[in-house]
């Protein structure tokens, strides 16, 4: 444990400034972030999904994923943003379209083909679309180099890694009844609660010390109250990808990251808490 511990500080020691000076650059060097973590991500997805015998359709769903990021950066640089944005429902239907196509041509009745289209369609959405609601959030009023959308992006960021971070210690420390014993039994009842309490307070404090700062005017209720449901929605994050992780008789969903294994696994509760957080900030008025 000590040894596992010692790479997860060493990789967050690194990675922690880069991710905070890329959502600073924003624009093509968050969109580079997300292209790379969606095609990862939908890697690791569809290696679940082959071990449980579906078999997706790898080269095309991961195309998918790679392109939501790069459509976001055309709705930001298009001149004509309106007539683009439009299309937006047109794309995804047709992506819709060109999957089940491709399976008809591409799978017999015997390899599964509802489950293929299904898991096929679903990575895209999943480890593509989720995330990327976090561009959404930093662009929505701010340009490159802005500390402003970088604040806001890494509000969910850190409330969950320090929830998460509180919810394994505090069942370690406190153990009793288990959270959820059929999907991830190392995850404790208290673990969970303390999660939620020390994710709540230290979203209080960011939005105490950081938000007046960058000139993000929230009041204090409104953003306790946003950090208590990002607590809460990120462990159901983290449990989600424990129960794709349960079905195919894995541990992680790969050995990508020191101390963390792969991107589904470092991504997990955030892949709930970013669009839930975009949605409140839409909400209470601050994009």
């Amino acid at each position: 444990m000590a040894s596992n511990l010692i790479r997860r500080v060493a990789f967050a020691a690194i990675a922690i400034p880069l991710l905070v000076g890329v959502v600073w650059l924003g624009e093509w060097w968050l969109i580079a972030v997300l292209m790379v973590t969606a095609a990862l991500g939908t890697g690791e997805l569809f290696d679940l999904a082959e071990r449980t015998g579906v078999k997706p359709l790898r080269d095309l769903g991961r195309f998918i994923a790679v392109a939501v990021p790069l459509v976001m950066i055309l709705l930001l640089k298009v001149p004509n943003r309106l007539w683009f944005a439009d299309q937006w429902g047109y794309l995804a239907v047709l992506a819709v379209l060109v999957v089940i196509a491709a399976a008809v041509f591409t799978r017999t009745p015997e390899q599964r083909p509802l489950a293929s289209v299904a898991v096929t369609l679903l990575a895209p959405i999943y480890t593509a679309v989720l995330p990327a609601m976090a561009f959404v959030t930093r662009h929505a009023q701010w340009g490159g180099k802005s500390w402003t959308g970088t604040a806001l992006v890494f509000f969910p960021l850190v409330v969950t890694w320090v929830g998460d971070s509180a919810a394994m210690f505090g069942g370690r420390l406190l153990g009793g009844a288990k959270l959820a014993p059929t999907i991830s039994p190392a995850k404790t009842r208290a673990g969970g609660i303390a999660g939620v309490v020390v994710g709540t307070a230290i979203g209080a404090v960011y939005a105490l010390l950081v938000f007046p700062r960058v000139d993000i005017t929230l009041a204090i209720v409104p953003a306790i109250s946003l950090a208590l449901v990002l607590s809460v929605i990120g462990q159901i994050g983290d449990l989600a990808e424990s129960l794709l992780k349960r079905e195919a008789g894995v541990k992680d969903s790969s050995t990508l990251i020191p101390g963390h294994g792969g991107v589904l696994d470092r991504l997990d509760s955030l892949y709930f808490a970013i669009p839930v957080a975009a949605a409140g900030y839409h909400l209470l008025g601050v994009i």
